[in-house]
């Protein structure tokens, strides 16, 4: 085979692979550009941080909820007609956001965002499931869920420019009109392996070369009531779901109190709080990026799934605790670099989404995999309502100490409930 044959072989997984990132990008820049906002917002509206903490968690109540409804339609809807509907919809609750003006209404349009985006997460690892062989999926998930760390670390000054021309109105239509382009790009490119009307053979039989992608071969069975109880009986899932809910709490605060952090509470000009908040989303795309190719390199050099899989996620949350360090200085370097590193800690433990393409039941990783999402989002509804109540009276350091022990709890239920790295057995 010469080399013009070969150059099509591995292409179109990758092809896919920057179709998810893309949307994953614009998925948490609609979550996060309330946060952005947030100074300006509740200046203008006269909302204080109680009313500010339910708005960030607005959010979450309903993409919590909807999480293992969405695993059941990932289960049983392609998902290229599921993400172009979710996408489309969620950017239009996007685009209102600027022609609202109560509490209420910026509640309600948040929960909306929060309906639409619930399948997003699960969708995309079954998407990675279908298109990577297990040798990859690591590096894969870790290069998807970068989208959410790369958008915010180069976009977060644009975002703030925007706001600072055209108001924070100006920023929520302008998020809204980016995300309807992209959910007419998914329609028209996305189509799983089989269907893939230019992939090759060669590829095509790469991807499904080990067992773990032979989900992508049969067809969904019908739902039944009883494989819910399945997500939950299970204490070795449970770690997973105690985890991620930790690893999210610090996510949360980044992507909700954080510039109102710099601001309000460390005194940081606003166009300047835009490019110092980038540097902690930087590190964090990095980290989760040498998270999925240290973690594939350890299982090709022969090493565990247990070490090759929790060494990123131990030593990433050792690392998030980090952030404690803010509390004891005033000097804005050293706050961001406290940040950076706690952030890049995150980013380091964040491809936990590998552990459910692993040890999920086959026939139900829709379900554990919105189940999963479903207790992470909880983090979405709790850490900002809390934070919102701790910092009421003008003081940052108790939702510092809230994170961290989260953060530790996080740790010990990676180290003690997981455990040995095996496929759930429904049996």
């Amino acid at each position: 085979m010469n080399s013009k044959e070969q150059a099509p072989i591995f292409r179109k997984r990758f092809n896919i692979l920057t179709l998810v990132f893309i949307s994953v990008v614009i998925n948490y820049l609609d979550r996060s550009n309330i946060s952005v906002a947030a100074y300006q917002l509740s200046e203008d509206l006269s909302l204080n941080s109680v009313q500010m903490g339910y708005i960030f968690s607005a959010f979450a109540w309903s993409y919590a909820l909807l999480q293992i409804p969405g695993g059941i339609l990932v289960d049983n809807i392609k998902a290229r007609f599921l993400y172009t509907f979710m996408i489309i919809l969620w950017s239009i609750a996007t685009l209102f956001h600027g022609l609202v003006s109560s509490f209420y209404a910026l509640i309600g349009l948040r929960a909306s965002i929060g309906v639409f985006q619930a399948p997003s997460f699960p969708t995309n690892n079954a998407i990675i499931t279908k298109w990577f062989p297990e040798r990859e999926r690591a590096s894969a998930i870790a290069i998807y869920t970068s989208g959410q760390y790369v958008g915010l670390a180069f976009l977060t000054p644009v975002l703030v420019s925007i706001q600072h021309y055209m108001g924070w109105r100006g920023l929520f239509i302008v998020s809204g009109i980016s995300g309807l382009v992209l959910g007419l790009i998914w329609y028209k490119y996305y189509r799983d392996p089989k269907n893939h009307k230019t992939i090759s053979k060669s590829e095509l039989d790469y991807i499904t070369q080990d067992d773990n992608n032979n989900i992508s071969k049969k067809k969904s069975s019908s739902f039944k009531w009883n494989d819910i109880k399945y997500a939950f009986i299970n204490s070795k899932l449970w770690g997973l779901y105690i985890g991620q809910f930790c690893i999210g709490s610090l996510i949360i605060f980044f992507l909700t109190w954080f510039p109102t952090y710099l601001v309000r509470y460390r005194g940081i000009d606003f166009l300047e709080s835009g490019f110092l908040a980038s540097i902690p989303f930087l590190a964090a795309f990095v980290g989760v990026l040498l998270s999925g190719f240290t973690s594939d390199l350890l299982v090709r050099k022969g090493y565990s799934k247990e070490i090759a899989r929790k060494f990123p996620i131990i030593c990433g949350m050792l690392l998030s605790t980090c952030i404690i360090g803010v509390n004891y200085t005033n000097n804005t370097s050293y706050i961001i670099f406290f940040l950076a590193l706690a952030f890049f800690g995150n980013g380091f433990a964040s491809t936990t989404w590998i552990f459910i393409s692993l040890m999920s039941p086959k026939k139900l990783i829709g379900i554990v995999g919105g189940t999963f999402n479903f207790i992470g989002a909880f983090s979405a509804i709790i850490t900002p309502i809390i934070i919102g109540y701790l910092v009421q009276h003008g003081d940052f350091r108790p939702a510092i100490f809230f994170i961290v022990g989260l953060t530790i709890t996080g740790l010990l239920a990676f180290i003690f409930m997981v455990g040995k790295i095996k496929r759930v057995d429904l049996e």
